[in-house]
């Protein structure tokens, strides 16, 4: 008696063990509902998932949500999808949203939108609700030096065959700003852009600006145009400082030469003055000689004496001033 209870009690263990794997291994409930949900979805096929460390549910819902909205997409392309790392919700919204808008999207298409890091939705969403892309305020200046700033507004819509290595917003801002800049730039007078800023539209279409991105752009509209400095006297007025500057540079440099020429008389005119001492040291030894050698007599040394001294005598008379009255 005790030995069958026993046993009943193993059977019982394995039972329970064998059905706790068995459901965890096998979604049964999952595939019952997929089963009444119009999926033809195999029990084998949950069980690989399982194996393959993958979450049944995350296949199976998308599954049965696209077969309710009528499209015919296998089970192991959702599955292989999932394991490449895409989103397979979200490529399978992006499908029933592109089926209701009539747009041309397939399975493969859409998960290789997925897979390049771009949400498919939003951009089958932008397909039907186009979008607006509002640069900031842009800067250009006029041919008579007057800066005008614009702001514009561009309305896009996603290139559905373009999502894959088409650029993106930052594409399409940047060259919308180099149009306003070229448009502005050619403008002989600034106020010919604020009369018609449609003129900035107009030439940035011209140019086919969306080619290469993912987006059509489907028009262009300028928000706000202003004006802005003065650049041109800016620039003249900086030239006229630099001018100014080179000028005065050249008059120190002359200042300083002249400084150096008067120097160099100075030391000239001293140089000439020693020369003059130099030369008048000289005349005692050739009076000297002179009368060594007789060609003076002493009475013409005397009388010559006598001339100088009468002459400092006139120069110290010369210099008495003449309004200066006798002492008493």
């Amino acid at each position: 008696m005790t030995e069958g209870l026993i046993g009943l009690i193993f059977i019982a263990l394995f039972v329970v063990l064998f059905l706790s794997l068995f459901f965890r291994f096998v979604p049964v409930g999952l595939w019952i509902t997929a089963y009444f949900s119009g999926v033809k979805v195999k029990i084998s096929n949950l069980v690989g998932m399982r194996l393959r460390r993958v979450i049944p549910s995350m296949i199976v819902q998308p599954m049965i949500k696209a077969t309710k909205a009528g499209l015919i997409i296998d089970i192991n392309e959702l599955e292989a999808h999932h394991l490449a790392g895409g989103d397979v919700n979200m490529v399978i919204d992006a499908l029933i949203a592109a089926q209701r808008a009539d747009i041309d999207l397939g399975f493969e298409k859409a998960a290789a939108i997925d897979l390049a890091g771009r949400n498919v939705l939003e951009a089958v969403k932008m397909s039907v609700n186009p979008k607006v892309i509002e640069t900031p305020i842009i800067a250009g200046v006029a041919m008579n030096g007057i800066e005008v700033k614009a702001k514009a507004k561009v309305t896009v819509r996603a290139n559905i065959e373009r999502l894959v290595g088409g650029a993106g917003e930052e594409t399409i801002i940047a060259r919308v700003g180099e149009g306003i800049v070229t448009t502005v730039g050619s403008a002989k007078m600034h106020t010919s852009v604020l009369e018609n800023p449609d003129s900035i539209s107009q030439t940035i279409l011209k140019k086919g600006l969306d080619s290469g991105t993912a987006f059509e752009i489907l028009s262009i509209d300028i928000a706000d145009v202003d004006v802005g400095r003065n650049v041109g006297a800016k620039l003249q007025a900086e030239q006229a400082e630099a001018d100014k500057r080179v000028a005065q540079a050249k008059a120190e440099e002359r200042r300083a030469f002249a400084v150096a020429e008067e120097q160099e008389m100075i030391a000239e005119v001293q140089r000439m003055r020693a020369k003059v001492v130099e030369a008048e040291a000289e005349v005692p030894l050739a009076l000297a000689e002179a009368l060594r050698n007789g060609n003076i007599g002493v009475m013409d040394y005397y009388k010559m004496k006598n001339i100088i001294a009468d002459t400092e005598m006139r120069s110290s008379i010369s210099e008495f001033p003449a309004d200066r009255s006798e002492p008493e």
